[in-house]
């Protein structure tokens, strides 16, 4: 390894959580201040929260809604060209028979 290219090494690292946690770790920064650790973080928890931010949930909803009634209208009429094409080719062979 080449010498004076790399950062200090601490070993024993105070990182700092909001919660008030305190976890010794080592790192090349001598103090670490986090917003959210595994004693807080909600996964770890099992206290989930559902953050709402200006109704963000509800349009997606609405959106996945729209996207639901639009395929169900396309397969509905998927299906009437089916129908129509059949009575079609159903009238079509009449028509041969009767030849």
């Amino acid at each position: 390894m080449k010498k004076g290219i790399h950062p200090q090494y601490h070993d024993n690292v105070k990182i700092k959580c909001v919660c008030g946690a305190i976890f010794k770790a080592g790192s090349t920064l001598p103090e670490i201040n986090v917003e959210i650790c595994s004693n807080c973080h909600p996964f770890y928890t099992g206290k989930q929260k559902l953050v709402d931010t200006a109704g963000r949930v509800d349009r997606f909803k609405t959106r996945a809604e729209k996207q639901i009634k639009a395929a169900a209208a396309r397969k509905g009429k998927k299906v009437k060209k089916a129908k129509a094409q059949a009575k079609k080719s159903k009238i079509e062979e009449d028509n041969k028979d009767k030849k």
